[in-house]
C-alpha cells in the first residue's frame, strides 16, 4: 500500500494569486488546517495553512525573530483582530504561504506516509515525482476514515 491508496484526490487547492480572503473562507467552510497552493499548470508551490492566517493578526513585535516572548499585556479584542484581517485579505496568499511542509509521492509506502503525518502533526500534499503536479492530500481526517471502514 502507498500514499495514493489514502489520499484524498478531490481536496481543495488554491493558486498563489488567490486572495487570503477566498483562503480562509476555504480553511472554515471545509474545517480545514492546511490547502495545497499550485501554479496554474497544476504544480506544487506551498500550503496555506491556518498559521498563515494567525501570522496576519499576532501584532508583529511577537512573531518577528527574536520577538516577544509573552503578549499577556496586549489588550486587542476581536474587532482589533478582524480589523488587521480586513487589512490583509485581499492579498495574494503567497506574501504567506509554507515552503516547507513535507511531501509524499504516490508511491510512498503507506507505513512512511503516516509516519511523516504522524511526526509533522499536518496534511501531506501528494506529489508527482516528474511532473511536480500536486495530486491529492493525505490528511488526518482521510487517513482516520479509511482505517475506520477497512
Amino acid at each position: 500500500m502507498t500514499a495514493a491508496t489514502i489520499m484524498d484526490r478531490d481536496h481543495a487547492s488554491l493558486k498563489a494569486h488567490h486572495r487570503i480572503r477566498a483562503a480562509a473562507e476555504c480553511i472554515m467552510e471545509r474545517r480545514y488546517r492546511s490547502v495545497p497552493v499550485t501554479d496554474d499548470d497544476g504544480r506544487y508551490l506551498g500550503v496555506f495553512g491556518v498559521n498563515c492566517l494567525l501570522q496576519q493578526v499576532i501584532p508583529k513585535a511577537a512573531i518577528m525573530e527574536d520577538g516577544l516572548e509573552n503578549l499577556g499585556f496586549v489588550t486587542d479584542s476581536l474587532a482589533d483582530l478582524h480589523q488587521r484581517f480586513r487589512e490583509v485579505k485581499d492579498q495574494p496568499v503567497s506574501i504567506c504561504m509554507s515552503h516547507d511542509v513535507p511531501i509524499v509521492h504516490p508511491d510512498t509506502p503507506l507505513m512512511e506516509t503516516l509516519l511523516l503525518l504522524y511526526r509533522n502533526r499536518t496534511s501531506l500534499p501528494v506529489v508527482e515525482r516528474d511532473s511536480g503536479r500536486l495530486v491529492g492530500m493525505v490528511t488526518y481526517w482521510g487517513v482516520g476514515e479509511k482505517i475506520l471502514n477497512a
